[in-house]
């Protein structure tokens, strides 16, 4: 996930920003709005960014160049939408890169990418798919968060394979190792993040449960009745 500075070819480094940017802008605009429209999410916007970066920066090394960590992106996608967390996840990337030197400023884009934009995106629609044939709140969280890590870094493989294919196997050859080294960490990381995101979502419906109804992750409770014998 977290490409090192300078790792990839320039005209790598150059496409993945290309690519990343129109889902950043589009996710700054999404925070201006829930923040406008909900001033009182303000509060769970800045715990689903902490959260994130306090998860992604435990560092675990993996294939040259990278490094396996939990992501911490899946959370904030289904409690806020993809798009938030791509602005939110690229915020995270910058100041690690500027303050822990995970990753880098020249492969910004690229981690991002996977990060903010991949990561996210699939983790809400396994959430939703799993809501929508009838799945748990947490059962469907713990399979939208996994999915996240794991996604995120299905991506930083083939960006990998793309940027350094095989000698004799080419791309795929290259996917194919990447995925496979990344797998001994990552899978054991999924799992462990899918967990948390289960805890996490256990004590905020108990402790933030008007919030989770207006953001539509909870039905609301049905009012008790009133009245009494005439």
């Amino acid at each position: 996930m977290h490409i090192a500075e300078g790792f990839l070819p320039a005209e790598h480094a150059i496409g993945w920003t290309i690519a990343a940017a129109p889902f950043v802008v589009h996710g700054a605009r999404a925070v201006v709005k829930e923040v406008r429209d909900n001033p009182e999410s303000t509060l769970l916007l800045g715990a689903a960014g902490a959260f994130t970066f306090v998860l992604s920066a435990i560092k675990l090394p993996s294939v040259t160049g990278s490094s396996s960590h939990p992501t911490g992106t899946g959370p904030g996608a289904i409690l806020f939408r993809p798009p938030v967390m791509a602005l939110l996840g690229t915020v995270v990337l910058l100041f690690q890169a500027l303050l822990l030197a995970h990753g880098g400023l020249t492969t910004l884009g690229a981690n991002a990418f996977a990060f903010a934009v991949v990561g996210p995106w699939v983790g809400y629609a396994t959430y939703r798919l799993a809501r929508a044939v009838g799945g748990g709140l947490l059962p469907a969280v713990f399979a939208g968060v996994a999915l996240a890590d794991l996604a995120t870094y299905v991506t930083t493989s083939l960006q990998l394979a793309l940027a350094f294919p095989d000698a004799s196997t080419g791309f795929a050859g290259a996917f194919a190792k990447f995925l496979g080294v990344f797998a001994v960490t990552q899978i054991p990381l999924a799992i462990g993040e899918g967990l948390l995101g289960v805890l996490l979502f256990r004590v905020l419906t108990v402790n933030a449960r008007p919030e989770l109804e207006r953001l539509g992750i909870l039905k609301p409770a049905p009012l008790a009745p009133t009245g009494g014998a005439a």
